[in-house]
């Protein structure tokens, strides 16, 4: 799903990436769905879709990028100071 603001690359996906840098308080429309930001998102960058709990793996392009190091809010910035790499 994507908007002007963001993109959601796959229907699995508990993340979107930023198309702008968007605002805390902004809404972000994808598809029917309508979020309001809790961080500022710099583009191209990650928010959650909805509320990831600590140890919940984070879903981009369909698979599994890392999972959550803290719980992260529904429309708060997703990025390593809050996602642990499960790359070797």
């Amino acid at each position: 799903m994507a908007s002007r603001d963001a993109l959601k690359i796959s229907e699995k996906d508990s993340v979107a990436v930023a198309l702008r840098p968007l605002k805390k308080g902004d809404s972000v429309a994808l598809g029917s769905s309508v979020l309001r930001l809790v961080d500022d998102i710099p583009m191209y960058h990650k928010f959650a879709l909805a509320d990831i709990r600590r140890g919940e793996k984070v879903i981009k392009y369909g698979e599994s990028i890392g999972e959550a190091s803290e719980n992260i809010s529904a429309g708060g910035y997703v990025h390593i100071h809050n996602v642990k790499s499960l790359r070797g």
